[in-house]
């Protein structure tokens, strides 16, 4: 990606020819496509989506996360993650007021004890009010692992720009935007502008949101209007030099590292400062953000969760001092004990925010963003 090149050049697509009669493979497909006859479909790929890196590079399904040649190199659980579609969002313009979906999800695990489908298999759509800004519309609500519905209809007359961000615990293995024959519609390309890339854990990965666009790295994207790569890996997220390695490839505008959750103070002494000096080797000037662990809400009354929190911050600040002592630039620091609010009403489960910690986060992340990337 190219810096402050703007917007890449709208693409407009012609409809797709509607595929074979799918409902023969999947019985539950029969009753969803009764409720989008007459719709013209589109598929995304024909131009692109945002938080999709490594452009250049082979891919074992168009929407993976990382490309083919991590396989074998990361992890096999980091590989794995990486294909779910988190942080991926689709761009588009279109005058139709009735907007219809069709995808097809990799896993048939829909939702999580602790996560609901929404969040885990949805597709979650925005658009541009008059102002610009982005505001929400509707997300679908997957009940199998085929999903084609109508998203909403009804919707105010007009041209404008839409999103749709993608699943965030599932992969996609096709997706079709479809809207009402005669309506306009053109797809928009990924933007040019370099990324803000996180590195980080279940909670980068979107756990526990109840729909993709409110993931703290989906809000920033849109407060900041720029694309976003999210590469969390549930419970895998711990400062691998082999991550570290594909992230270095990857133009960034700034790079957030927030594996904390994942690790242990002798982890975070052992595997931060190189991972630092990794990426710095690289990009020379490119901001780097750490951040450190967030709270558990209920650690007020579990004091070994409490002192494990502790060590882990001071670990991390320890070797942020290193840095810095080092002659480490533009290096940024993120505190973790406010991270999801002071009231203990920011997770779901103590450890993975719910929306609203999601919220909070966004507030604390975004001065220290704005510094980095030197915006007022």
């Amino acid at each position: 990606m190219i810096a402050g090149c703007g917007l890449l050049q709208a693409q407009t697509t012609t409809p797709k020819t509607k595929p074979a009669d799918i409902s023969r493979m999947d019985p539950t497909m029969t009753a969803q496509k009764s409720v989008t006859a007459g719709a013209v479909w589109h598929d995304v790929t024909t131009w692109g989506v945002e938080g999709r890196l490594w452009l250049k590079d082979e891919r074992k399904r168009w929407f993976d996360r990382l490309p083919a040649k991590a396989e074998g190199k990361v992890t096999s659980n980091v590989w794995n993650l990486s294909r779910d579609s988190a942080g991926m969002m689709v761009r588009f313009k279109t005058d139709a007021t009735t907007l219809f979906a069709r995808y097809k999800l990799s896993k048939p695990l829909l939702g999580m004890p602790h996560m609901p489908a929404t969040g885990v298999s949805g597709l979650d759509f925005y658009a541009r009010d008059d102002d610009g800004k982005w505001k929400w519309v509707q997300v679908t609500k997957p009940a199998a692992q085929t999903v084609e519905a109508k998203v909403i209809e009804g919707l105010r007359p007009g041209l404008r720009d839409y999103c749709a961000y993608l699943p965030l615990y599932n992969g996609i293995e096709s997706l079709e935007i479809g809207v009402t024959e005669g309506a306009k519609f053109e797809g928009l390309a990924p933007r040019a502008e370099k990324p803000i890339i996180f590195y980080g854990t279940s909670i980068t990965h979107g756990a526990s949101a109840s729909r993709p666009g409110m993931v703290h790295t989906a809000i920033l994207g849109r407060r900041f209007d720029r694309p976003v790569g999210n590469l969390g890996f549930s419970g895998n997220g711990r400062m691998d030099a082999a991550v570290g390695e594909l992230l270095a490839q990857e133009e960034a505008a700034v790079y957030v590292i927030d594996c904390l959750p994942n690790m242990q103070p002798a982890d975070v002494t052992a595997k931060c400062e190189p991972l630092v000096k990794q990426l710095r080797a690289a990009h020379p000037k490119t901001p780097i953000v750490l951040v450190e662990d967030r709270r558990f809400t209920n650690s007020w009354i579990t004091p070994l969760k409490a002192k494990f929190h502790d060590d882990n911050h001071a670990a991390l600040k320890a070797a942020y001092e290193r840095l810095l002592a080092a002659g480490v630039k533009n290096l940024h620091y993120i505190g973790g004990d406010h991270l999801y609010g002071d009231d203990t009403e920011g997770a779901t489960d103590a450890s993975h925010a719910s929306d609203l910690g999601f919220m909070r986060q966004a507030d604390i992340f975004e001065p220290v963003l704005r510094k980095a990337l030197g915006s007022k």
